[in-house]
């Protein structure tokens, strides 16, 4: 857990002096209190016997009353100090841990950031949400509270106890502690063994639970378009079953922690007053006062006593479960980003070629690649098209142009530079990705549009718009029309165009195109290719399609099959001498519009 705070800003640091200083100062208050209670009680004593005996002056009255005031006073004032301490104490401690989870969240954003692919699916979206808010607000709440407790807990325990054995009334008095202390240490001892483990449980039930209701919410249309929500609702109910008895449990046995300390506490200072009480019978009448006031500071100290242990006792319950979420929270910062950039990069020759040398691919650490041994090569203002049946690895070779992926083996060129000698913010400056499933994000048109060019005008969205053949709909709503999460306040098409239109308005090098025409008619996709060839003239293209229709005046054709590339060239030379091709070709056209393409 320790090594999360050198996400926070070193300026807090002199909040936890502060913090100590004011905690120390908290905790010496309230230890001098028994002993100002003690001094009031003798002097009162010492009243009322020299007056049983007659023996009282007004002298040694006024003495007596000035030490009774004095110690009041010395009282107020601790108590007022007491008071004063522990709101600040709360104060900075809530500032300082909320700085905390601020730096560690931001830190943990950053990261996940960074990642590639491939470490979002090692660590799946779901947990990875989880981490960046459950986790960090348990590693908070931890931390809130070891500053107010973990410097006053000793305190009160060590000089409690210290206190204690200076007000020398009985032997047996002095046991009363050990034997509490050893009952506090075995009742923490039978929690911490049985719920320690549910800990990493909960967290894990917890990345389930967000999972669950994260698919259920995004793919609520299908779900009622199948008749689902029963079977949805099962495996909510599962999800959160599971978690809600996993913390009924815990709960339970932290229900038995407070009455456990009460019990151990109010039976101790039932001993004292026991042994105590037995102590007083025995002694004369003028030895009873003192002795008197003597059990009851030393009950008052055995009790702050027991309140140290059970603040200690809180500590080492709470951290074991702020440890589990620091582990996880670390298992993301200290994770190795697959995908870097080099330390120096290699400037690009080319502009707009993109060449693959022998690339084979697998994702994770899967023994089966995805792609074998593919090479081709286009160049500037050439388009490239991209067919294969399901699971063919069409979307897995574009994103390695994108450098969403690092290749197993081979090279990757863009520009006559490997994709890996350049940044990754000028590769993907020089790209406009249109992915296969349109992402929006919520806020308006304008903004979405932005994503690919921050300073944009009217103009810049206009021709963008008129390109993707959106201008129709967004000119009835406007630029700044609202856009839901997710952009399910748009059609598929709506959102394909748009999407279309955020990469149009970057201007790139390259244009790739991962199916992004499917959710569009036949006319409008024959528009907007023409418009595309028109006003992007220069630029290259990468088409991954399913309909030969769209791909027919593609420069250079890529047929794959099973990972493998079993056909490169145009439509004429493949309708010739690639099987899978024509298979796929004959399949959706006939004869004569394929032989008149």
């Amino acid at each position: 857990m320790f090594k999360l705070f050198r996400y926070t800003k070193p300026i807090y640091a002199l909040f936890v002096v502060v913090i100590v200083a004011l905690v120390v100062t908290q905790v010496i208050c309230d230890m001098n209190l028994p002993q100002n209670m003690q001094n009031i009680i003798e002097n009162a004593s010492v009243i009322s016997r020299l007056r049983e005996n007659g023996l009282l002056t007004d002298a040694i009255y006024a003495e007596a009353q000035a030490n009774i005031w004095s110690n009041a006073w010395q009282m107020l004032a601790y108590a007022c100090g007491s008071v004063a301490s522990t709101i600040v104490v709360c104060f900075l401690s809530a500032k300082f841990s909320a700085n905390f989870s601020y730096g560690v969240r931001k830190a943990v954003y950053q990261k996940v950031e960074n990642f590639s692919l491939a470490e979002i699916d090692k660590f799946s979206t779901s947990s990875l949400i989880t981490r960046s808010t459950n986790d960090v607000t348990q590693v908070q709440m931890v931390v809130n509270m070891v500053l107010r407790m973990a410097v006053a807990a000793p305190i009160y325990a060590v000089y409690g106890i210290i206190k204690a054995v200076n007000i020398q009334v009985s032997s047996g008095l002095s046991l009363t502690i050990v034997f509490s202390i050893i009952a506090l240490v075995l009742l923490v001892v039978v929690i911490f063994i049985i719920v320690l483990p549910k800990f990493n449980t909960i967290q894990k039930l917890t990345d389930r639970l967000n999972l669950v209701t994260r698919e259920n919410l995004t793919g609520l249309r299908v779900v009622r378009a199948c008749n689902a929500e029963t079977k949805e609702e099962e495996k909510f109910k599962k999800a959160n079953d599971n978690i809600t008895k996993t913390n009924i449990f815990v709960n339970r046995i932290f229900s038995l922690f407070t009455p456990g300390m009460q019990i151990i506490m109010n039976m101790t200072s039932l001993i004292i007053l026991w042994i105590g009480s037995l102590i007083v019978y025995g002694l004369a009448n003028e030895s009873q006062p003192q002795a008197l006031s003597s059990i009851f500071t030393f009950q008052q100290y055995t009790v702050l006593i027991v309140m140290g242990f059970m603040q200690l006792t809180m500590i080492i319950i709470l951290v074991p479960r702020g440890v589990v979420s620091a582990r996880r929270i670390n298992e993301i910062l200290d994770s190795k980003t697959l995908i870097n950039d080099p330390v120096t990069p290699t400037k690009t020759t080319e502009v707009g070629t993109i060449e693959f040398k022998n690339v084979s691919f697998a994702y994770g650490n899967g023994e089966e690649d995805v792609l074998e041994d593919i090479s081709f090569k286009i160049n500037k203002g050439e388009t490239l098209a991209i067919i294969g049946g399901t699971g063919s690895g069409k979307t897995s070779l574009v994103n390695l142009i994108c450098r969403f992926y690092d290749v197993k083996s081979g090279e990757v060129l863009v520009d006559n530079v490997n994709v890996k000698e350049q940044t990754q913010e000028e590769l993907r400056d020089k790209i406009g990705y249109v992915p296969q499933k349109a992402v929006l994000f919520a806020g308006t048109i304008r903004s979405n549009l932005a994503f690919g060019k921050p300073n944009l005008n009217d103009d810049n969205i206009k021709e963008a718009l008129d390109i993707a053949q959106a201008s129709e709909f967004v000119s009835e709503i406007g630029y700044d029309a609202p856009v839901a999460q997710g952009g399910s306040n748009f059609s598929g098409g709506q959102k394909q165009r748009l999407c279309i239109a955020r990469a149009v308005i970057k201007k790139p090098e390259i244009f790739i195109f991962d199916d992004s025409f499917s959710a569009l008619d036949l006319k409008t996709d024959q528009k907007l290719r023409e418009a595309l060839a028109n006003k992007t003239q220069g630029i290259t293209n990468v088409i991954v399609a399913q309909r030969i229709g769209t791909i027919l005046h593609a420069d250079k054709i890529i047929v794959l099959d099973n990972g493998k590339m079993v056909g490169f060239g145009n439509h004429k030379e493949l309708l010739k001498n690639c099987t899978v091709y024509q298979e796929i070709a004959y399949s959706q056209l006939s004869k004569e519009e394929l032989e008149n393409a």
